[in-house]
């Protein structure tokens, strides 16, 4: 038991810090309502975390890189039909997202990213790495559904892939600025047209 302990308070204050800060900003984050919501002491936070910008990094690289990773990610990670698959996704979590209520806080990558990037080279790069990171995966799908003959050959998989994560970063901008759910809705199928428009 104790063994597991340390690691399920050190989840406990990172689930915190990430609802605190999305909700919140990092700079408007307050480190005692994570410790509040986590049900444990500053005390814990700093035996595992030497301060807010280590606490931040660590909501970057162990809750929201997995995030990206099963929402957006292992969707097209091993799939035959790419297009297919991203709108699925795209229409599934504009849709989840609404119904939530979560659209109006917005991207939580996008946030920091928006926030943070200019201010704080730790966060600049950790971010950019999951950019990076999320483009590669679409244009290795989009190569790979090239090879399968669902998606166009005269297309450049980088490029797609570029305008894709940036139209995502912007839909859920928009949902979050506007508050409107149909704009956000509209944006959503806009992208999938275009995705439509790439088929052989």
């Amino acid at each position: 038991m104790t063994t597991k302990a340390p690691a399920a308070t050190r989840n406990k204050i990172l689930m915190a810090a990430f609802a605190e800060f999305y909700k919140h900003g990092f700079q408007g984050g307050s480190l005692n309502h994570i410790v509040e919501m986590a049900g444990t002491t500053k005390g814990a936070l700093f035996h595992h975390f030497a301060g807010k910008q280590e606490l931040g990094y660590a909501v970057v690289d162990d809750v929201i890189g997995p995030l990206l990773k099963q929402r957006w990610l292992d969707a097209v990670a091993t799939s035959s039909d790419p297009l297919a698959d991203l709108k699925r996704a795209f229409r599934q979590f504009v849709k989840t997202d609404i119904e939530s209520g979560f659209y109006v806080q917005g991207c939580p990558l996008n946030n920091l990213a928006q926030e943070m990037s200019p201010l704080d080279e730790g966060f600049r790069t950790r971010i950019d790495k999951l950019y990076a990171i999320w483009r590669k995966c679409y244009a290795d799908a989009l190569a790979n559904g090239i090879k399968r003959g669902k998606v166009r050959k005269n297309i450049s998989p980088e490029h797609v892939a570029a305008l894709v994560v940036a139209s995502q970063m912007g839909i859920w901008g928009t949902g979050k600025s506007s508050r409107n759910r149909e704009l956000m809705t509209q944006a959503g199928e806009a992208v999938c047209a275009y995705l439509d428009s790439l088929k052989p």
